[in-house]
C-alpha cells in the first residue's frame, strides 16, 4: 500500500486549496483523479515553481492525465477554472436553454460543455428573471414538434455532448446492430428447392432405387458472410468522432449473429495501427483502454495517403480477401500528395465489395468539396455517408443492407 509522508503547506493554504478544487472538477469531468494524484500535483507545483501560466498548465497536466483523450478535457476544465473571470457567466450559457435565433451563444467548443457541468455541479443553471418593471417583448413557442428526450439525444452532435449524455450515447450505441446480407458462393450444396439440377446425385439416388430415377435432386449456392474493415481516424480533428465510432465498431465486432464473417479495426493519425485484437474484449472500457496504449498517434497528424498505402501494402491481402465491406472514418483533411491519397483510395476500392466513407463534416448542410484531400477520396468511394450522432449511425446500419446506396456522393460528385 502506497504511503504518504506530511505535506508542508503553505501558511495561507488558498493555492493547495484551489488544486483541490480543481482536481474535483476534473473528477466530476469524468478523469481518473484521486487523492494521491492532487498530492503530488501540489509537491509537483512547489518543486517546479512557475512563472509562465503554461509552466504551471504543463505541471498539473503531467499530473492528472495519463490518457490521450483526457487532454481535451483537462484542457478546457483548466481554461474554465484557472484563467477566465467570466467563467460562470460563459459556463451558464452553456447550460441554460436558448432559443436559436433570439439570444444565440457561440457554439460550444470540444468538451467545453463537459467541464462546465463538473465547474457547475449542483448548481442552479437557470437563467436570472427579468424585473417586473422591464417588460420585454412577448414571445409565444410552438411545442408542436417539440421532440422527446431519447429523439434530442439521438439527434445531438457528439461533440456537443456534455458527460452525461456521451455515456448515455455509449449505451445506446451499444444496443446498435450492423446487419449485413449474405454472399451468393460459386461453391454450391445440395438443396431440396434449389434451382441448379444436380445430375450426379440424381444418377446416385437411382442406384439405390434399381436404376430407376424417381425425382430430380437440386443444388442451390452457398452463402458466405463478408468481413468488416474498418480504418477510423484518430487525429486531432476527429478525436470527439473516433471514440464513439470505435464504440460503434467494438458493439459490432461483438455483436453475436450480426452475420459478419470477421472484425477488422485499423487506426490511422500518422501511422497505421491494427488494434482488431484490442477489440474483441468483451469490456468495451478495457478494449478502447488497450486501444489507445497500443495506437501511439491519438491526436495528432493525419497522413491518410501514407497510411492507406500502408493498409494496401501489409493488410490488404490478409483481411479483404472475402469481400470485405470498408469503412473508412475520416474528416479527409489532408495535406499530403492528392495524387497519391487518390491512387491509394482507388486500389483500396478495387480490392473491396464496398467502400463507404464516414465523414462528420456531412453533419453541415453547407458542406462542400473544397479540401483537396475530399476532392481526391469522393470519386473513389462507394457511398458517403455522416457520423456524427445515434441517428446517423442507424441510418448507416439500414443503409448497408442496401446494395445501390449511395448516401450523399452523387450530390457533392456534382460539386466538384
Amino acid at each position: 500500500m502506497v504511503t504518504y509522508a506530511d505535506l508542508p503547506m503553505p501558511e495561507d493554504g488558498k493555492l493547495a486549496d484551489n488544486i483541490t478544487h480543481f482536481a474535483r472538477a476534473l473528477r466530476a469531468a469524468g478523469l481518473p483523479v484521486g487523492p494521491g494524484r492532487v498530492v503530488d500535483a501540489i509537491r509537483a507545483v512547489e518543486a517546479a515553481g512557475f512563472s509562465e501560466k503554461r509552466d504551471f498548465y504543463a505541471v498539473l497536466e503531467a499530473c492528472f492525465v495519463s490518457r490521450p483523450e483526457h487532454r481535451v478535457v483537462f484542457g478546457q476544465v483548466f481554461r474554465l477554472y484557472w484563467r477566465d473571470p467570466q467563467f460562470l457567466e460563459h459556463m451558464m450559457s452553456l447550460l441554460s436553454p436558448m432559443v436559436r435565433g433570439v439570444n444565440q451563444s457561440p457554439e460550444a467548443q470540444a468538451a467545453e460543455r463537459r467541464a462546465a457541468e463538473a465547474l457547475l455541479e449542483g448548481a442552479d443553471a437557470r437563467r436570472p428573471e427579468e424585473p417586473e418593471d422591464q417588460p420585454g417583448e412577448e414571445v409565444e413557442f410552438d411545442a408542436t414538434l417539440t421532440f422527446s428526450a431519447d429523439e434530442r439525444l439521438k439527434q445531438m452532435d457528439f461533440e456537443q455532448m456534455s458527460a452525461a449524455e456521451l455515456a448515455e450515447a455509449k449505451r445506446a450505441i451499444a444496443l446498435l446492430d450492423l446487419p449485413v446480407r449474405p454472399i451468393a458462393s460459386r461453391r454450391t450444396e445440395p438443396a431440396m428447392r434449389g434451382r441448379i439440377p444436380d445430375w450426379r446425385g440424381t444418377m446416385r439416388s437411382a442406384m439405390r432405387s434399381g436404376g430407376e430415377i424417381e425425382r430430380l435432386a437440386y443444388r442451390a449456392r452457398r452463402q458466405r458472410w463478408p468481413n468488416l474493415v474498418a480504418l477510423c481516424d484518430i487525429s486531432g480533428s476527429m478525436s470527439s468522432y473516433s471514440r464513439m465510432l470505435l464504440h460503434f465498431l467494438h458493439a459490432a465486432a461483438n455483436a453475436k449473429g450480426a452475420g459478419w464473417s470477421q472484425v477488422h479495426t485499423f487506426t490511422f493519425g500518422t501511422r497505421l495501427t491494427n488494434i482488431t485484437r484490442h477489440m474483441r474484449a468483451r469490456d468495451v472500457d478495457a478494449a478502447l483502454r488497450a486501444a489507445g496504449r497500443e495506437a501511439e498517434d491519438w491526436e495528432g497528424g493525419t497522413r491518410i495517403g501514407a497510411c492507406l498505402h500502408s493498409f494496401n501494402r501489409d493488410w490488404s491481402r490478409r483481411v479483404m480477401g472475402s469481400g470485405a465491406v470498408v469503412l473508412l472514418i475520416t474528416d479527409g483533411l489532408d495535406r499530403d500528395d492528392p495524387a497519391a491519397l487518390g491512387r491509394e483510395a482507388e486500389r483500396l476500392r478495387l480490392s473491396a465489395r464496398k467502400l463507404v466513407w464516414i465523414n462528420p463534416l456531412l453533419r453541415w448542410d453547407g458542406f462542400q468539396p473544397r479540401a483537396q484531400g475530399v476532392r481526391a477520396l469522393l470519386p473513389q468511394v462507394d457511398a458517403f455517408r455522416a457520423g456524427h450522432s445515434i441517428r446517423s449511425l442507424e441510418e448507416l446500419s439500414v443503409a448497408l443492407t442496401r446494395a445501390d446506396d449511395r448516401g450523399d456522393r452523387e450530390r457533392l460528385l456534382a460539386l466538384l
